[in-house]
């Protein structure tokens, strides 16, 4: 099976600078967005073979999160069942027979970490929510989880050592995530691998110069670890401040 998740940072935009060539193109099973920064009715794509699922943030033009897949899942569900996080539409799940799939736009802490505690608490929140959908069936998570787990999944790790998306805090939620049974799939195949990230500031040409971060993932189940064939990280592929991440698995 071939999955690809991309923050498209507005969806509406990116089908303008190319979303839907680049969907034909890559002909995945399931395609995961983040940040699609809509509400319902505002789009309608015509994605031949594909089953939509779609979860709003309350407030307009904000968040939010898609997932397309051929195969149809036995359930769907949105957010955690946790009402202080589920207003915002970061989370789907869909239950297929062999694994869950999720999908996740988990918070920014913000410019001067306004919002680090409450990212936190979010966290712990959606690694329990992981570990007890685990204990079922194994799980295959993908989205922009904004954090740059270690120094070499990031450009400049030293002058970032305070900023949202490397604070001790969020690299050790990560941590926390990955003792609890989970595998950062590309540190899995590559694991000394530099200067391969999937976002990019808009600021100082920060995209040419390839100063970036690696902040989104494939996170799937440790016993799926044989089931793992390759994942990639699609840097060329413009129309959003992120580039789309692939995992390939056999299922």
């Amino acid at each position: 099976m071939k999955m690809i998740s991309w923050n498209v940072n507005g969806l509406r935009a990116c089908v303008k600078k190319g979303f839907l060539e680049y969907f034909d193109e890559v002909d995945a099973d399931i395609f995961a967005l983040q940040e699609i920064k809509l509400q319902e009715g505002q789009i309608d794509l015509d994605l031949e073979g594909y089953n939509q699922y779609w979860n709003y943030a309350e407030k307009k033009g904000y968040s939010g999160t898609a997932v397309f897949t051929k195969k149809k899942p036995i359930s769907f569900t949105k957010g955690l069942g946790i009402e202080e996080h589920d207003k915002e539409g970061r989370v789907i799940t869909l239950e297929f027979d062999k694994f869950y799939f999720v999908n996740v736009y988990t918070p920014n802490s913000k410019r001067g970490l306004e919002r680090l505690d409450y990212r936190a608490r979010w966290q712990d929140d959606f690694t329990n929510y992981l570990i007890e959908l685990d204990k079922n069936k194994p799980v295959i998570l993908c989205g922009d989880l904004n954090v740059a787990h270690n120094e070499i999944d990031l450009k400049n790790p030293s002058s970032n050592r305070k900023n949202a998306g490397f604070t001790d805090t969020e690299r050790g939620k990560m941590t926390e995530l990955l003792n609890a049974n989970f595998i950062d799939t590309f540190r899995h195949f590559y694991p000394d691998k530099e200067e391969v990230y999937s976002w990019w500031s808009y600021m100082r040409k920060a995209r040419e110069r390839n100063s970036g971060w690696r902040i989104d993932y494939f996170v799937v189940s440790e016993r799926l670890k044989n089931d793992l064939i390759d994942a990639k990280i699609h840097s060329h592929i413009m129309g959003s401040d992120h580039c789309p991440v692939e995992l390939e698995i056999e299922l």
